[in-house]
């Protein structure tokens, strides 16, 4: 289960996002600027909500209210960067690593 409520606000742009998942997996679907990187920033711990509650399968990733906020590596939430973040002198494997 993936449950995340946070609200965030970045420059004139804001987030406000309330959904739960019952599945193990989770896809965000939108249009460009729709907030979806900023969703998955959140849930991996790279930007911190205004305010919010995020639990992954019984585990509190987040919860402003409660104080609480796992570091990202404490997550373990892969991620896949959309940009080109690969060293070009390794290999696929190495990179990944």
């Amino acid at each position: 289960m993936i449950e995340i409520q946070a609200r965030c606000r970045l420059g004139a742009f804001s987030v406000d996002v309330a959904l739960k998942s019952r599945g193990p997996t989770l896809a965000l679907f939108g249009p460009s600027g729709a907030g979806k990187t900023t969703v998955l920033n959140i849930v991996a711990g790279l930007t911190r909500p205004d305010e919010g509650r995020i639990v992954v399968d019984g585990v509190t990733f987040l919860d402003t209210a409660a104080g609480v906020d796992l570091a990202p590596r404490q997550r373990r939430v892969g991620y896949v960067f959309q940009e080109l973040r690969l060293f070009p002198h390794l290999r696929v494997e190495a990179n990944l690593l």
